[in-house]
């Protein structure tokens, strides 16, 4: 089945050009998702991105200036991404404790493709999320990153969702910190389980980050 074209509007700071507006950007994008999950992000380099999608490394220069700024852009539409699941997933629950689980749910779960869109492979995409992101955050630059919106969709993420936990408890003091904790929490789960399983009680078939998560939400915000 072709995927259906929905647009995500990401921030112009992060482009030179707008990716999505030719077939060349939509390459770039895609294959770079490609690249940066089988050779990790310091590995990966336009030179190399160039010589794989058959065009010169100033072609990509021409959408990005720099590879910082694709992961910045990837982690961008990932987050805008994650957003538009918890408003189209909890739009029709009336309760609060339901649409709290449910983004919650969205937030830990393993991801599986999506064919709402043409050309991500949200489950690799995911993947860099949890391995790579980090690497966007931790610069010198991220406070003039900040100032320019770079990262806009992540915390409009955290607090759709924190807005969610005070529905549940108004009283609750430390929605922000919980609901980036669980995001941060879940990807290093996630890591841990593939890599480093000692450190997690992830059970195949059981889901356990999930639930994990929602019991910690829950307990943490109700107790």
């Amino acid at each position: 089945m072709d995927k259906l074209q929905i647009h995500i509007v990401i921030n112009s700071n992060l482009y030179t050009k707008n990716p999505e507006s030719s077939e060349l950007g939509k390459k770039i994008v895609s294959t770079s998702i490609e690249m940066i999950n089988d050779l990790g992000f310091e590995s990966f380099t336009f030179k190399k991105l160039g010589n794989q999608i058959g065009s010169n490394e100033s072609s990509i220069y021409r959408y990005f200036d720099s590879k910082h700024a694709l992961l910045v852009y990837l982690i961008s539409w990932y987050w805008s991404w994650i957003e538009y699941k918890i408003v189209f997933s909890t739009a029709n629950l009336n309760s609060s404790k339901d649409k709290l689980l449910t983004a919650i749910t969205i937030l830990t779960e393993d991801i599986t493709e999506d064919n709402t869109f043409s050309y991500i492979d949200e489950t690799l995409l995911h993947k860099i999320i949890i391995s790579e992101s980090a690497k966007a955050y931790y610069t010198k630059d991220i406070d003039e990153e900040n100032q320019k919106g770079f990262y806009k969709t992540y915390k409009k993420v955290v607090q759709r969702v924190s807005d969610i936990v005070l529905e549940v408890n108004p009283e609750f003091e430390f929605p922000h910190m919980l609901i980036s904790t669980v995001i941060e929490g879940a990807h290093h789960q996630r890591y841990f389980s593939k890599h480093l399983p000692s450190l997690t009680d992830v059970v195949e078939g059981k889901n356990n980050i999930v639930r994990f998560y929602n019991d910690l939400v829950l307990k943490t915000i109700l107790t």
